[in-house]
């Protein structure tokens, strides 16, 4: 696999964002691009949001009015993506992670921040990479195989009390 270059911003001022989560950040994204055999250079952004800025987009992007925890923009279409003139690298598209809804489910899933944080990227790089659950059935079983398989390459697995949400 060539490079990834993950471009991290923090949006949000409610939760300080503890040491070594965007070094994760990284390295899940790589684990999935790993898992998928993806073998280019790419390239992906991840901001860390509030509730009410990821409420927003999601009224304005899915017509949903609500809060929800990860966003995905993807900015490829059947395996074609934009290209990085500069790099050569191809952009995959944006992750909005919701900050303070992520700590909200660490705590009611019973595990790390660390490993929510993990698992909504490693879901939404998924989704950048064309995966949808969307409908149920075999595909969002395979996109959650898929998840868990790239939480354990990071040595995050599922504690027992982990359930599907």
């Amino acid at each position: 696999m060539n490079k990834i270059k993950v471009v991290i911003s923090n949006r949000q001022k409610e939760v300080k964002i503890p040491t070594g989560i965007r070094m994760l950040v990284r390295r899940c994204c790589n684990a999935v691009l790993q898992l998928e055999e993806f073998e280019d250079s790419a390239e992906v952004s991840v901001t860390f949001v509030d509730n009410e800025q990821i409420h927003e987009m999601n009224k304005q992007y899915r017509d949903r009015d609500s809060a929800t925890d990860v966003l995905s923009f993807p900015m490829g279409e059947n395996g074609e993506y934009d290209i990085n003139h500069e790099s050569g690298a191809k952009i995959l598209g944006d992750i909005v992670i919701s900050v303070p809804k992520a700590v909200e489910q660490a705590q009611n899933y019973g595990h790390s921040f660390s490993r929510e944080v993990a698992y909504l990227t490693a879901h939404s790089m998924l989704h950048l990479l064309g995966y949808d659950h969307e409908q149920g059935g075999l595909e969002r079983v395979r996109m959650r195989e898929k998840e868990e398989l790239v939480m354990q390459e990071l040595g995050l697995p599922a504690s027992a009390s982990y359930t599907n949400g």
